[in-house]
């Protein structure tokens, strides 16, 4: 443990100091500390010394996740969810299980499993993560709708698979599982997740107690510690819990989420780089040496074609523009969720249990380096693309002389700024579909301080 904390505090000072660099190019921070842990793990250096089955990477794992999802959740208030559900709610109904049928049709034909154990790998990985989703949902020059999009599925897709992977794990050997527990446990998650901050806010709002700046902020600590603690006792969903708890906070006590922005985001940042550290340190060269070429062509074919064709499919007649499509076919990273459903399956006692937790490592590296290497770019050329939309209208308005007689028109003013300007299916808000989402949503949300800053990746 010693030489993990070292190790961690040496590789965050270099992170430190390459973040500036990082923020403004495809140089990820995220890769430095993956990178980093599988240098010192076992199988190379052996500084760390970690093993997949030990708890600490369980616990480390699980509070990361925790963590992200509970303040992700407070940038996303009630009113601005039921303002725009329809875009995350095609991802979540429609793209997940898409997804999760296409990687099951990969990993038969490119694995040799059998339907049980592809169904398995594909319902581990089927969730995005929001760790690292936040390095583009946390980025204003990405328009709105895509970042909430992306923001709402990844909170809350990790919850939806974890009852898949424990039914399905049942089914290929592990434990055994009762599905009608399993629901109870969802529902009891999200009922935790509501009712704690109700009564914490409700409590603070007293006048016969009294809060100082410093202990007001840390108001939502004890609301995370409670949720937390709760789950455990009642094995209530964690994940589902943190995000609902998140929401809450978000609607029922803005104030209390504004104070705790700062401190918040700077934990999930320390708690997910010390995760990835960890992870990487579970990597050796004998692990990727024993996943056959296939296992590679399955983890690159499900970066570019399963969730891609998923998303795409998904948002058939949403409105949106190709490139806001494409941004959210894209950026489905996988980690940490992954990490933790693929430790189940390994402890399961399955018979193909260490292959499927190996083509899931593969997959997870594969996905971490491709997307926390390409949100800085993708982020560029939307800010760019905005910049020159707005040079081309300011041309068009000041010149309309020009218009008239050199055949330059209005530009096309579609949604590329932080607040979506622009109805999503044509027309005006109120004709139904998704348009008009974008306004919704920015009209519900409440006037608060920027979001924090995205994550260096």
């Amino acid at each position: 443990m010693d030489a993990l904390l070292l190790s961690f505090a040496l590789v965050l000072l270099a992170a430190i100091l390459i973040s500036g660099i990082a923020h403004r190019t495809v140089l990820s921070t995220t890769v430095l500390f993956l990178f980093a842990g599988f240098v010192l793990g076992e199988g190379m250096l052996g500084v760390i010394d970690l093993e997949p089955t030990d708890p600490t990477v369980t616990t480390v794992s699980s509070l990361a996740l925790f963590i992200v999802l509970f303040t992700d959740g407070q940038e996303v208030g009630l009113q601005q969810l039921r303002a725009a559900w329809r875009l995350p709610g095609r991802a979540l109904l429609l793209g997940m299980p898409i997804t999760f049928a296409i990687t099951t049709l990969l990993g038969v034909w490119l694995l040799g499993f059998d339907w049980l154990e592809a169904a398995l790998v594909a319902a581990v990985l089927a969730p995005t993560d929001p760790v690292f989703a936040s390095a583009i949902v946390g980025r204003g020059e990405i328009p709105h709708r895509v970042r909430h999009l992306l923001g709402v599925e990844s909170g809350l897709n990790d919850g939806l698979a974890l009852p898949v992977v424990l039914i399905l794990i049942a089914t290929v050997g592990g434990p055994d599982v009762e599905p009608l527990v399993l629901a109870e446990e969802l529902g009891l998650g999200i009922l935790v997740g509501i009712v704690v901050p109700l009564i914490v806010a409700w409590l603070v709002r007293r006048r016969i107690f009294t809060r100082t700046p410093i202990y007001a902020s840390l108001t939502p600590v004890a609301v995370a510690l409670i949720v937390l603690g709760v789950c455990t006792v009642t094995h209530a969903n964690l994940y589902l819990a943190a995000y609902a708890a998140g929401i809450t906070i978000a609607t029922a006590s803005p104030e209390m989420r504004d104070a705790f922005r700062e401190f918040g985001g700077q934990v999930s940042e320390l708690m997910k780089l010390l995760a990835i550290l960890m992870f990487g340190a579970l990597i050796s060269p004998e692990l990727l040496a024993s996943v056959p070429w296939t296992g590679y062509l399955f983890g690159i074919l499900l970066l570019v074609f399963a969730r891609p064709a998923a998303v795409e499919l998904s948002l058939v007649g949403s409105g949106l523009p190709w490139e806001e499509r494409a941004t959210a076919a894209w950026f489905g990273p996988k980690g940490f969720a992954s990490v933790l459903y693929g430790l189940l399956v390994l402890q399961s006692g399955a018979p193909e249990a260490a292959f499927m937790f190996h083509v899931i490592v593969v997959a997870i590296v594969l996905s971490i380096v491709a997307h926390s290497s390409t949100d800085v770019p993708i982020a560029g050329w939307f800010a760019r693309r905005e910049a020159a939309d707005r040079e081309a209208h300011a041309t068009w308005r000041d010149t309309p002389e020009v218009g008239l007689r050199g055949g330059i028109r209005k530009p096309d003013r579609r949604a590329t700024g932080a607040t979506g300007a622009t109805d999503v299916e044509g027309g005006t808000a109120g004709e139904g579909g998704e348009r008009g989402e974008t306004d919704a949503a920015a009209a519900a949300a409440p006037e608060r301080p920027a979001a924090p800053p995205a994550s260096e990746d």
